[in-house]
């Protein structure tokens, strides 16, 4: 926009007619502005883009259709291409996409490896670990976030969800702290997902006094306590058959969770207990967490 240098000119005495006539614009235009530096349109998009940049960095790997999406279910009327222009100004990509380059990158780690596969406690609420895994039905993908306790195998909190944002995260260690309402220092470990690396993920273990912990770029077994636990999911629940309905898969993972696995499944680094039946076993009865 040339009408500050006009300003700047005409403050050195150069007349505002002739700034004018040579940048291509007439002085009525250079008056509108100076009564008026900055329209209604840059107020807005001031505003859109603050949303956007908190949007971002809640899920960053979220592009500009899915921000434009958040916008939408925010109640915010805006054009798709408006929000595509607005994050290319602020430089608001998705990790996932990166140019020259295909398939999913680790973002950088936002907490130091606790855990070093040690996968084994001696009391409940001292290690969670956590993860998400997908499967496809005929409506669309469905994603589940699970928290398991390393002391018992047991799943202390999970949501499932049709999209894999940050607050599916946050839905399932809220979940985890409702139900065990842990009290000393309780590790949460996950891989370096975004959802588990967004500002609100770590808003709430600091509200409620947990201790994050992520794996190493590039190594799988980090987190293998949870991705055990997903495989036994995959082979029991959802490559039993093809589900037709979100909500008809989401009742069976819920069900074989609750039901199968922490009741009824007996392990065999438990002593061939239950994940239940391990901690009633082995924790003092005023500190057995809740069913």
């Amino acid at each position: 926009m040339s009408y500050p240098l006009v300003q700047e000119l005409a403050a050195d005495g150069v007349p505002v007619r002739l700034t004018c006539r040579v940048l291509g614009f007439t002085p009525q235009a250079f008056y509108k502005w100076r009564a008026n530096p900055i329209s209604d349109r840059e107020l807005d998009d001031a505003y859109l883009t603050n949303v956007l940049v908190d949007a971002h960095g809640d899920d960053p790997e979220f592009g500009y259709r899915f921000l434009a999406d958040e916008l939408e279910h925010a109640g915010v009327a805006v054009g798709e291409r408006r929000v595509w222009r607005l994050c290319r100004d602020q430089r608001l990509w998705s990790t996932t996409t990166k140019k020259g380059r295909s398939g999913k990158r680790p973002g950088p780690a936002v907490h130091d490896d606790l855990v070093n596969r040690e996968f084994t406690t001696d009391r409940p609420d001292a290690v969670w670990v956590t993860d998400i895994t997908e499967h496809p039905t005929v409506e669309g993908k469905l994603y589940c976030c699970a928290i398991k306790d390393l002391f018992s195998n047991r799943i202390v909190g999970y949501s499932i969800d049709d999209r894999m944002t940050a607050q599916l995260a946050v839905s399932a260690l809220r979940a985890a702290i409702a139900r065990r309402q842990p009290t000393g220092t309780v590790v949460v470990h996950s891989d370096r997902g975004s959802q588990f690396r967004a500002r609100r993920f770590r808003a709430v273990l600091t509200a409620n006094g947990l201790t994050g912990s992520m794996g190493r770029v590039a190594s799988a077994g980090d987190n293998a306590a949870m991705e055990s636990f997903f495989a036994l999911l995959q082979k029991n629940v959802l490559d039993r058959r093809r589900w037709r309905t979100r909500s008809e898969l989401r009742y069976e993972i819920i069900y074989w969770t609750e039901h199968t696995y922490n009741r009824r499944r007996r392990q065999r680094r438990l002593g061939r207990l239950t994940p239940v039946e391990f901690e009633l076993a082995f924790t003092p009865p005023a500190a057995v967490p809740a069913a």
